[in-house]
Order: C-alpha cells, then structure tokens, then sequence
C-alpha cells in the first residue's frame, strides 16, 4: 500500500508504481467520482460512452427493415459492382 500527502494546493502525489501499472502518463485527464468513504479515479475517455440506438439514424435508411441476409446479400452485390468496375478500366 502507497500513502502520499495532500498539498496546500489540493494536489496529490500518485506513486510511480501506480502510475506505471496503470500506464497514466503526465497530461492524462481524470475523472474523479465521491464513493463512500473515499474516491474513484478513472482516466477520462475522449468520447462517452455510445449506445446503437444513438447511431441508427446516421445511415440515412429509411425504408422498412432488412433482415441480416437482406443486409449480407447487398454488401455481397455491392462488393461485387465495385470489383467488376475496377477490372473493367
């Protein structure tokens, strides 16, 4: 177990070997949440969390619902277009 000091600043030292095992390099952004007794510390991520429902409307489709085999069978068609016109050049 690690102990550091609280600075007049509110900083806090995190130990070497913490830092290394968890790979935090200087400049690394945190989160940091109240629990208990105590807190969490978690490296901040560059972008939250995102869930399908939230990019569904990115595809511009807006016709009824295709199957998975529907969806396969297109993707296969249009491979095969895009092969078909690059040998024909």
């Amino acid at each position: 177990m690690e102990t550091s000091k609280l600075s007049s600043k509110g900083q806090i030292i995190i130990p070497k070997q913490v830092r290394e095992a968890h790979h935090w390099q200087t400049g690394m952004e945190f989160v940091i949440e109240s629990v208990g007794d105590g807190i969490l510390l978690r490296p901040r991520k560059p972008f939250p969390p995102t869930r399908l429902e939230d990019g569904l409307g990115c595809a511009g489709y807006s016709g009824p619902a295709k199957t998975l085999a529907e969806m396969e069978q297109g993707i296969l068609e249009d491979l095969k277009r895009k092969w078909l016109k690059g040998v024909n050049r």
